[in-house]
């Protein structure tokens, strides 16, 4: 076993050297990382899924147990990125770690299949925003308009023009930023994770006052379609309990998914960081967004009875609609404004993740390319400009199994970084490591068991949180993309 570095300058990336080389610019703080982190991880999910939580569950008590669960087993996957990162701090590092331990081919699956967990959740964001205007935003007096002129139906939603076009001029807007700079970025991160947190404390004002702990009652019941106002069109399909929890455990990783981004920004770290510190932020920022998330359930359970909340359309934002305009307000424009941090945070993430697989020869060489003014991936932020525009025009029910496919890739991706992690501490035992998962190798062993009791959970038929079908086309369509864009490189590269 190695023994833990102390060393401040953790090994360099091959490709670095700062911006005056054509590197990426060393500009993020360790509250940047954090903030990037946590705003990514909380993002608006909350605001539009909250309800769909309980239904799936069966009640609020059965999600939140699953959310903590889901941060128990993610700090050890969480603590593998942050041992990884700070020994090897490198843009799209986990492309690098799994390489160096399994081989290109490994390190190819496993940084595809993260591009499209994170990179779904581009679109996923902006078809909330669409979905909050057409649903919520429409309802008040004046804004009838939003949803006057009706485009088409897709997947048994409904597009309206008003709401596509603000979506877009949001995705724009982030599109913008991302091209400018990992530092205009993060600023936007910062400034909306704090608008989050006052939104969260406003809901639990209003809990505390007009609720109670007996709304959270019955403790398991069946939501049909008849009693579920869900956007997405939820229901009940667990019989008991414990099923309840498990179908909503298996969703969890989408909504922690955000700490990766941390690490995938690494080689923007700020001259001087410290890189011990560096490792306890992932875990940092888990275990803050874990208490948003339950605070966030329970309060949206108590406001009125549970079965009552549930039956309204999204009844985070309802509930507070019929105790005050005025919470109802500030709540709606947070809601909606949410959705910008999560969807900047992993737009920048995957392009580094592509970057690093570029840089390996997996994707084209112009993947490798950094803009030498702004320091950013140039292919890969074009790629990811085309999906994220492409969002709004999918309608709001796709975002369960667009939540069900990221959620399955993430875990898939971490799991073989915390594989990758074990193999490192026999292959490269001198690796300087400022920081160490807690339990040394019995803590890696712990993210590798966490990782695949998920994705058993998630692939086998037998489980009652199995992927639904249209997720496994997903899947299906974008490993068949991945095995014809592997064997197009290899054919270049002989030619």
């Amino acid at each position: 076993m190695s023994t833990a570095s102390t060393a401040s300058s953790p090994e360099l990336p091959p490709h670095g050297g700062g911006e005056a080389h054509g590197g990426m610019v060393k500009s993020l703080s360790l509250w940047n990382y954090f903030t990037m982190g946590f705003g990514a991880i909380i993002g608006t999910g909350w605001v539009l899924l909250v309800g769909d939580w309980m239904i799936l569950g069966g009640g609020p008590v059965e999600a939140m147990i699953a959310f903590v669960l889901g941060a128990v087993f993610l700090l050890p996957i969480g603590a593998v990125f942050g041992e990884l990162t700070c020994a090897i701090p490198i843009s799209g590092g986990i492309v690098e770690y799994v390489d160096r331990t399994f081989g290109p081919t490994a390190a190819h699956i496993t940084g595809w299949f993260l591009s499209l967990g994170n990179g779904i959740l581009c679109p996923w964001e902006a078809i909330a925003i669409s979905s909050l205007l057409a649903t919520m935003w429409s309802r008040l007096d004046g804004f009838g308009w939003l949803t006057g002129v009706k485009l088409y139906d897709i997947a048994g939603s409904s597009v309206y023009l008003w709401p596509l076009l603000i979506s877009e001029a949001v995705c724009v807007l982030v599109i913008a930023l991302n091209f400018r700079g990992a530092s205009a970025a993060a600023k936007l991160s910062s400034f909306l994770s704090k608008a989050l947190l006052a939104g969260m404390v406003l809901a639990m004002v209003v809990s505390l006052f007009k609720g109670g702990p007996g709304n959270l009652m019955p403790l398991f019941a069946k939501v049909e379609a008849a009693q579920s106002g869900s956007a997405s069109g939820a229901v009940t399909t667990a019989g008991a309990f414990l099923p309840g929890v498990l179908a909503v455990l298996v969703m969890t990783p989408f909504f922690y998914t955000g700490f990766d981004t941390i690490p995938q920004s690494a080689e923007e770290a700020s001259e001087g960081l410290d890189w011990k510190k560096f490792g306890m932020v992932i875990s940092a920022s888990l275990l803050a967004a874990g208490l948003f998330y339950v605070f966030c359930i329970y309060a949206f359970g108590t406001i009125f009875p549970w079965r009552q909340s549930v039956a309204m359309p999204v009844p985070a934002l309802a509930s507070i609609e019929k105790i005050s305009m005025w919470f109802y307000l500030p709540m709606l424009v947070i809601g909606t404004l949410g959705p910008l941090g999560p969807m900047n945070s992993f737009y920048g993430a995957t392009a580094r993740i592509m970057l690093a697989m570029g840089r390996k020869g997996y994707l084209p060489k112009s993947f490798a390319s950094i803009d030498g003014r702004t320091g950013t991936p140039k292919t890969a932020n074009i790629v990811l400009a085309v999906a994220t525009v492409i969002g709004p025009f999918l309608g709001g029910n796709l975002l369960i199994p667009l939540t069900e496919v990221s959620s399955l890739s993430f875990v898939f991706a971490c799991t073989m970084a915390a594989a990758a992690c074990m193999k490192m501490r026999w292959s490269e035992p001198d690796l300087p490591r400022p920081y160490t998962v807690p339990g040394g190798k019995i803590g890696i062993g712990l993210a590798i068991a966490a990782g695949a009791v998920i994705i058993a959970l998630q692939v086998l038929p037998f489980s009652p949180a199995a992927l639904k079908p249209t997720s496994w086309v997903i899947v299906v369509v974008w490993v068949v993309l991945g095995m014809a864009l592997r064997l197009t490189v290899h054919r270049a590269r002989r030619e």
